[in-house]
């Protein structure tokens, strides 16, 4: 899939913030360390705390004050490292941030509907948007950081 042009929200000392091109979950993101951190052990704690005080609450505040997100699914799986076409794998440690709807939402005349909210994501669908709504999710998301 090709990328979605200035797909990055923000930066922080240690963290970049994309727009993830699946919109599946409206607002959905990949939080990528910009150190060359293979695993979260590899992490340092100022990584860590720049996570959690300059990008976890940010984001998150941002997205439900934008879209009214009801709770945020983070995952971290690095298997794609591992792909069968990758012959030299190298991991980096990267997050995604997936916001989960109650109900279901309605932008820019696209509806988006979270169709196992309280249930396991079982698998993933992809969602592409156009540019212009891909831009103006961004646009609605970075207008409301805090």
């Amino acid at each position: 899939m090709e990328h979605m042009k200035n797909n990055i929200l923000f930066e922080t000392e240690f963290w970049k913030v994309i727009l993830a091109d699946n919109q599946e979950f409206i607002g959905r993101c990949v939080v990528d360390v910009k150190s060359k951190a293979g695993s979260l052990s590899e992490l340092s704690s100022e990584e860590w705390k720049d996570l959690q005080e300059n990008v976890i609450k940010k984001l998150e505040s941002a997205i439900k004050k934008a879209f009214g997100a009801e709770l945020f699914n983070w995952s971290c799986l690095m298997n794609n490292a591992f792909r069968p076409e990758i012959k030299n794998p190298k991991p980096h440690v990267h997050f995604h941030c997936m916001p989960r709807y109650r109900n279901e939402i309605v932008f820019m005349g696209e509806t988006f509907l979270d169709k196992q909210f309280g249930d396991y994501i079982k698998s993933e669908e992809e969602r592409s948007v156009n540019q212009e709504v891909f831009d103006e999710i961004k646009k609605e998301i970075t207008k409301n950081f805090p």
